[in-house]
């Protein structure tokens, strides 16, 4: 069966689900070019890193494909220049980046082929034809990086497996890609995924081969040991770092009215992230999700600037929220649920929903699980392993309400 033919039905349905949400948004009222420059101009032009030894100096905060486009806009009109999933765009790449392509570093984002991030395998010839579509569809000319989406399963996944970086390799001598590099998801305890690890523990193989430039990887506030000394030993040796999944709640908590009544005033739950992100941590960059002008001013117009007390304080009630409510997507809790459910995954798709505002996409991806959270029994098993101490079951049973397709 050729490559195309064999496209897996959670690739055709996230893509469907990806058409859908851009008709809804464009079915919105776009912001005027003037509302735009506003918007730039309360923000002002953002502070570069270096992004590991790559060579390149980025914004510390980054854009991605997914964005509403007015926040997409007013982002080219304050410098940045680093587009997570660049495909995403399909055939509406905003012009002012075909105009001026060399000033943007653009981001394909590949998963594995012939299933999903857990049942997929690594395979060259797909890799290499998904990008040359997408180039295609794109009319970009090249990607400047390649990213493996979602990452290894296990450290022995990164030595003996390279299927990933011939497709790379292949690309790379035909001008059409640049630089490698991955999101890095957990895998520890997951039930689907033999001899799994996690993140830390995969990344820190990553550095030891070589071969990988940067990474994507969940960061926030209240994070794990592990991370925070993975992303130490990363600033040590020059690898490239950018935080990904970092919101971990801020959107509900701007929806919470009791929460906003006693968080300090003079910041926000998002401009409180973005300072804390970009000047708290060792981190290169960050990715935060954007859904409109409004919320695009509200995250930039922290970046780049120091913590005031008022945003630590903010910074503490966030972790304080999140640390009850949000979970962290460790998978320590996979290995003991007896029904074999996906934890982790369905309460990322929760934070789709809750957070980032892609209730449609939330729902998509939700719809094609084996196991839901209806099918927690409530057992218990599972929360003597969370280090949050969270009420799994409970969790899960409001994910399923909130994310279950009806009718």
């Amino acid at each position: 069966m050729s490559v195309e033919k064999s496209i897996h039905r959670r690739e055709f349905l996230v893509t469907t689900a990806g058409v859908l949400a851009s008709t809804v948004t464009s079915a919105c009222r776009a912001a005027t070019a003037e509302e735009i420059e506003q918007a730039a101009a309360k923000v002002g032009k953002l502070p570069r890193r270096k992004l590991g030894n790559t060579g390149r100096d980025v914004t510390v905060l980054v854009g991605a494909g997914t964005w509403n486009s007015d926040g997409i806009e007013a982002a080219i009109r304050c410098g940045v220049n680093y587009w997570h999933k660049a495909d995403e765009w399909g055939g509406r790449v905003p012009p002012a980046i075909l105009k001026n392509r060399e000033a943007h570093y653009c981001q394909v984002c590949v998963d594995r082929a012939y299933g999903n991030h857990e049942t997929g395998r690594i395979d060259e010839e797909a890799h290499y034809q998904f990008v040359k579509k997408a180039l295609a569809k794109t009319g970009l000319r090249y990607f400047d990086d390649m990213q493996f989406h979602f990452g290894f399963h296990n450290a022995a996944e990164v030595k003996n497996e390279h299927g990933f970086l011939r497709a790379f390799e292949r690309l790379k001598k035909e001008g059409l890609v640049r630089h490698l590099c991955l999101s890095q998801h957990h895998y520890g305890g997951n039930s689907r995924v033999e001899s799994g690890q996690n993140a830390a523990e995969i990344l820190t193989a990553v550095i030891d081969d070589g071969v990988f430039e940067h990474a994507q990887f969940w960061y926030s506030y209240g994070e794990t040991d592990p991370m925070q000394q993975w992303v130490n030993m990363a600033r040590r040796k020059g690898f490239g770092t950018i935080a990904m999944k970092t919101m971990r709640g801020a959107g509900r908590m701007k929806a919470d009215r009791e929460f906003m009544k006693n968080l300090p005033s003079g910041t926000t739950p998002h401009h409180a992230l973005a300072r804390w992100l970009t000047t708290a941590t060792e981190l290169d960059a960050a990715v935060v999700e954007i859904n409109n002008l409004d919320q695009f001013v509200d995250t930039f117009s922290g970046a780049g600037k120091p913590l005031r007390t008022m945003d630590s304080r903010g910074i503490e009630q966030m972790a304080a929220y999140a640390n009850r409510e949000v979970c962290r997507l460790c998978n320590e809790c996979a290995s003991h649920c007896p029904q074999g459910i996906s934890v982790a995954d369905i309460l990322r798709y929760e934070r789709y929903a809750q957070d980032y505002g892609e209730g449609l996409r939330a729902r998509v991806l939700y719809a094609m699980l084996d196991r839901q959270g209806d099918s927690c029994i409530a057992c218990g098993d599972c929360l003597p392993h969370c280090p949050q101490e969270l009420d799994i079951p409970r969790k899960l049973a409001e994910s399923h309400r909130l994310l279950v397709t009806r009718g």
